[in-house]
């Protein structure tokens, strides 16, 4: 536990987890989940959940008595369990088909603007942006649609936006078969918007390149697919 109090550069107390906090620092690949995070089930995290936040609510003074909130609690238990963070149930990872390649294509392909609707793991608000992802066949490919659910996947989860880039190169690596991958996220961070230094019009970029795209002529020709209107 981080506890350690610090001042700033304007003599503002301040604790290590607050500053590690807003420099999005990352832990790792790996999403930090407890090895029992799946022992409840789904409506029993819903209920939970559900009494949580309104306790929240009530601290925050908010009349749970009005038509328009008595009902909150339940509808933000059941979106983070069955929607924004369904991307940490296992279950729901997405089953990828692999196809021969029987037309020989040899040359990168590029699935460009794939939304990306992540949140947050430091002050859980949303990250909103596009990811564009490439690889290059080994003998295999997949539906293009699958790469759009695999990024779908990583993103509806607690996240730092390296990570995030990460797991999908990874994940294609693993599903494509081929070291030959890469994942630019270009997205908006409503920490930085809504909070903290409220810059409203700065954007995150991060990168994983991995085999053939290290080369700085693959990554260039990347770049010029991605640019293209």
């Amino acid at each position: 536990m981080l506890e350690k109090p610090l001042f700033t550069e304007n003599q503002q107390l301040v604790s290590l987890e607050d500053l590690l906090g807003d420099d999005h620092t990352g832990s790792g690949l790996d999403t930090p989940v407890r090895k029992d995070a799946f022992r409840l089930t789904d409506d029993e995290k819903i209920a939970l959940i559900t009494g949580k936040f309104r306790e929240i609510l009530d601290i925050l003074g908010m009349d749970l008595n009005d038509d328009s909130i008595k009902g909150t609690p339940k509808r933000v238990a059941k979106m983070y369990v069955k929607e924004i963070f369904g991307g940490l149930n296992p279950a729901l990872k997405p089953e990828a088909t692999l196809f021969d390649n029987s037309y020989k294509y040899s040359q990168m392909l590029v699935e460009k603007n794939i939304t990306v609707h992540s949140t947050c793991e430091h002050h859980f608000v949303p990250i909103i942006g596009k990811a564009h992802v490439a690889y290059i066949s080994s003998g295999k490919v997949i539906g293009l649609s699958k790469l759009n659910r695999i990024v779908d996947y990583y993103s509806r989860r607690p996240q730092v936006q390296e990570r995030l880039s990460n797991q999908i190169a990874e994940e294609l690596k693993n599903v494509l078969q081929t070291r030959d991958v890469a994942v630019i996220i270009d997205a908006e961070h409503l920490c930085v918007q809504s909070r903290g230094v409220k810059d409203q019009h700065s954007s995150t970029v991060t990168a994983s390149y991995h085999g053939k795209f290290l080369n700085e002529s693959t990554r260039h020709e990347l770049m010029r697919y991605i640019e293209m209107k």
